[in-house]
């Protein structure tokens, strides 16, 4: 793929699948625990969007929310199972796209594991709340923009490159497939 600016020196695009894919939506989403849940997104009517954070990316890539059994949301994904994350990590980095199927669910193990006590803020019962349920996002696709290597390198090289009129981005982008 070529680079937006043809003056790019270095490679600034690498597809990942698999494992390296995985491991990659485990870094962005630490940098980014907080994203937005798109529903709806094949409805062909406006799609329906909310912050949520995740709870866990286990080790196949799944991306693990609690939510209410009551919300909104959760009647939309009954609905229309396909969603999308979207995830900003800072401004200039750690972009994520996902989009996946999602799914309900109410094990108890699993709501334990990602229970906070925080969470007494919506579950007011704790977490023995009824009204608890898992959302597991299953991946299919997705696509990321990030450094190569952290953002003082990344932010040097843009200051380098305005100095001497060149293109030094220490930017990286592709597709996901998990």
């Amino acid at each position: 793929m070529d680079s937006i600016n043809k003056n790019q020196p270095e490679e600034n695009h690498q597809d990942l699948a698999g494992a390296p894919a995985v491991t990659k939506i485990q870094e962005l989403v630490k940098q980014a625990p907080t994203c937005f849940l798109c529903t709806s997104i094949t409805t062909n009517k406006k799609f329906e969007t909310r912050p949520m954070a995740v709870q866990k990316v286990d080790d196949e890539g799944f991306l693990w929310f609690l939510s209410a059994s009551d919300s909104a949301h959760n009647a939309e994904i009954a609905k229309d199972s396909a969603v999308q994350l979207l995830f900003q990590g800072s401004p200039h980095s750690d972009f994520l796209t996902l989009y996946g199927t999602a799914t309900i669910g109410r094990d108890k193990a699993k709501i334990a594991e990602l229970y906070q006590p925080i969470m007494k803020t919506w579950f007011t019962e704790g977490e023995n709340d009824p009204r608890i349920t898992t959302i597991c996002v299953r991946p299919t696709q997705g696509y990321y923009w990030d450094t190569k290597h952290n953002r003082a390198i990344a932010f040097a090289k843009m200051v380098v490159g305005a100095i001497t009129g060149k293109t030094l981005d220490d930017s990286i982008e592709g597709t996901l497939r998990v």
